[in-house]
């Protein structure tokens, strides 16, 4: 039976068309795939689904019955929960307290810790999501932060769940105990719907899929009657699974040495402790970990922009921990951060202006004293087409170019500069199938250029393939240090997790 009826839902943003009459039926009991490349449309969908966006025209059915969700707050009270790719919770309060919000239990006027803990243990134990209901939700995993969002749409009485990539920062085993939570919540009777890019996870864990492409729905089938190839060729309209081919490395002279690094967070708090590490020219370092165990502090460390407390940062020999951006720029350090809009590009300024940033004063654009507009427009064509950014015209807006095209473009304006080291950070975050595949082959053929790149990733796929040698941070420290070709996602996992470190026993 379909518990679950979307018709011919229309939504747009100005010009852009995010649903084009969009079909969808998911049925009760089933865990339902929904797939496509970033910008197809999947989660403006669920947003509607669970009141986020009104659609601009179409009909949603809920066991039969035309509905008009109008708020977040009316698909709860119609059963309909939503778990965000980003939790919505508050560090501060404890999973209790985060669990209850909006709905406390109260006693003479305040709130009743006790009936909220006692809530909390109920529902962990009926949904088999073992949590510590006094624990702060600061001190949890990111796993662990997941199951708390589970809980809080049960507590609201969710029997259709949306999950939106729900796997995007989990490791391999915290995958695994999301799979058996999920099973186990449709074998009580729930529906689940889950938003993936992931096929191998969609293999793996849905009854059906719906693959939408560009707005519109392609087609949906049991995952039984599929695979992986023909899901790809649906979602892309051709076939293609990116596979990164690459050669043994042979790496040359070391080019970064990291010794004994240590740093702070915002807060004040430790964030590196006594980080060491090794790149050499040639080949690609992988960084693994889960977010928030110290990858974003070691990589502004390392780039300039925040200040180490101890410890020492070398390239080719010559010290540059603590000096300004631009002053590690001039020995040989490239950077793609990770936040391409925020931090990568000039969003309001010009294609041409933002592939040309800190070389104005440089050949061939300018020097100290003139800058050489032809020249600058020149240079800045050629880089759009050898990187196959895709554009009208140089001068329109950073802003006018899709996040594939502006990833291209960092890559561009980085790799120009021949570097000795490229810092690269969460480079296909966002991206789609095709942007991915492009932007890994420009790292590995910078690689084969001879230069040493230093790669951080939340996507353990994306580290495994692309990396010569894998190191993995927790806790703001290496626990490990192996090669690619010879350890397993699950071995990495129990590293990332601070289940084991290098030179302890198993």
């Amino acid at each position: 039976m379909d518990q679950i009826q979307l018709r011919q839902i229309t939504k747009t943003f100005g010009a852009l068309v995010a649903d084009d009459q969009v079909d969808l039926d998911v049925r009760q009991g089933e865990i339902h795939a929904l797939v496509g490349e970033n910008g197809a449309g999947k989660t403006t969908l669920m947003k509607i689904l669970f009141g986020l966006y009104r659609p601009d025209s179409g009909t949603i059915y809920l066991d039969g019955q035309e509905m008009d969700i109008t708020s977040p707050h009316v698909a709860i009270a119609h059963g309909i929960g939503m778990v965000h790719q980003h939790f919505m919770l508050l560090p501060s309060l404890t999973v209790a307290e985060n669990i209850v919000l909006g709905m406390e239990p109260t006693r003479g006027g305040l709130l009743d810790k006790a009936r909220a803990r006692e809530l909390t243990r109920e529902l962990s134990q009926r949904y088999g999501l073992r949590v510590d209901a006094d624990a702060p939700v600061r001190d949890l995993s990111v796993g662990l932060r997941q199951r708390v969002e589970i809980l809080k749409a049960l507590a609201r009485g969710a029997r259709i769940l949306i999950l939106d990539e729900p796997t995007a920062v989990l490791t391999p085993q915290e995958t695994d105990e999301l799979f058996r939570i999920l099973k186990g919540l449709v074998e009580g009777g729930m529906t689940i719907i889950f938003i993936t890019h992931k096929l191998r996870e969609v293999m793996e864990i849905a009854d059906r899929v719906t693959v939408m492409r560009l707005g519109k729905k392609v087609g949906t089938m049991n995952t039984a009657d599929t695979n992986e190839r023909d899901l790809a060729r649906m979602m892309i309209g051709r076939d293609h699974i990116p596979v990164v081919h690459k050669e043994k490395a042979n790496p040359g002279e070391l080019v970064l040495e990291v010794r004994n690094l240590t740093a702070l967070d915002e807060a004040g708090a430790p964030a590196l402790r006594g980080v060491d590490l090794d790149v050499s020219s040639g080949e690609i370092l992988g960084i693994a970990g889960v977010e928030g165990n110290g990858q974003t502090e070691l990589v502004e460390v390392l780039t300039g922009l925040r200040k180490a407390t101890g410890g020492d940062v070398r390239l080719f020999g010559r010290r540059i921990v603590n000096l300004n951006p631009r002053l590690v720029r001039d020995n040989g350090l490239a950077y793609v951060p990770e936040d391409r809009i925020k931090h990568g590009t000039a969003p309001a300024a010009s294609i041409r202006d933002n592939l040309a940033m800190s070389r104005f004063d440089r050949a061939p654009i300018g020097n100290r004293w003139w800058m050489f507009p032809r020249r600058l427009s020149r240079y800045a064509r050629d880089l759009v087409k050898r990187y196959d950014i895709r554009t009208r015209d140089i001068k329109l807006p950073v802003s006018s170019l899709s996040g594939g095209n502006m990833q291209k473009l960092v890559l561009a304006r980085e790799l120009s500069m021949n570097p000795d080291l490229l810092v690269v950070a969460q480079p296909t975050r966002g991206l789609d199938i095709g942007a991915t595949q492009s932007v890994h082959e420009r790292l590995v053929a910078e690689r084969d250029r001879g230069t040493a790149v230093l790669l951080v990733s939340a996507e353990l796929s994306e580290i495994m393939a692309l990396s010569d040698r894998i190191a993995v941070m927790y806790g703001g420290q290496v626990t490990g240090v192996f090669d690619a070709a010879e350890v397993t996602e699950e071995e990495l996992g129990l590293y990332m997790l601070g289940i084991k470190r290098a030179g302890e026993a198993a």
